[in-house]
């Protein structure tokens, strides 16, 4: 079993940055792809990015790459996720999440084995 909490959400400005952090529990959490998910009201549900435990090269999604970074801290159970250049159109409900592998979360149906419980991020204009 893995617990995911994430913390790091709030308010900001467009043009803003925010960083997001997610700390995972249980003894297999090293071996699992690490990936962020968000959610708008009334939309569904995105990946955003993710890493696999055996990569050190991030995917993401066009709509945040070059502006978002995902980075892991095996060592400390922790994932993170540095936002700049923060948009209004960014404000969501962010999601941890641990699967598989990158591949199989970033495409619907979203092969995703555990979620955190999400942190708010809202972005005015």
């Amino acid at each position: 079993q893995v617990q995911l909490v994430e913390s790091g959400g709030g308010m900001v400005q467009a043009g803003g940055s925010l960083r997001l952090s997610c700390v995972g529990s249980g003894r297999t959490f090293s071996r699992y792809a690490m990936g962020w998910f968000r959610q708008a009201p009334g939309k569904e549900r995105e990946f955003v990015g993710g890493l696999d435990w055996t990569s050190s090269s991030p995917y993401y999604s066009e709509s945040v790459k070059g502006r978002f970074t995902i980075s892991r801290d095996t060592a400390k159970n922790m994932l993170y996720l540095q936002m700049n250049s923060l948009k209004p159109e960014d404000t969501a409900l962010y999601y941890c999440a641990a699967g598989p592998n990158t591949r199989t979360m970033r495409s619907p149906p979203y092969e995703v084995h555990y979620w955190g419980q999400g942190t708010q991020v809202t972005v005015s204009s």
